[in-house]
């Protein structure tokens, strides 16, 4: 039986960009890559949080592709102020 030992978390900022945080596992430590800058974490615990947090404010990268509807892209953007809501 094949084991998994890389898993991913991506995220997409404001511009359409899509960053990801990659998480190695050796036995119970974890070591979380980012791909986009190179930075480097050991997290034994919560890996996936600490990347997502990794991604929320080092690359302002908060839109999860799993959500977006159907194209696995992020949706178009709604200027600040305003809800995407027709009055």
């Amino acid at each position: 039986m094949t084991q998994i030992d890389t898993s991913k978390v991506s995220r997409w900022d404001q511009h359409g960009r899509e960053h990801v945080v990659r998480v190695h596992r050796t036995g119970v430590q974890r070591t979380i890559r980012c791909d986009t800058c190179g930075w480097r974490r050991g997290a034994q615990f919560l890996p996936w949080l600490k990347a997502e947090e990794h991604l929320a404010e080092a690359h302002q990268a908060t839109v999860d592709p799993t959500a977006a509807k159907g194209t696995g892209r992020p949706g178009p953007l709604t200027p600040r102020g305003t809800t995407g809501c027709a009055p």
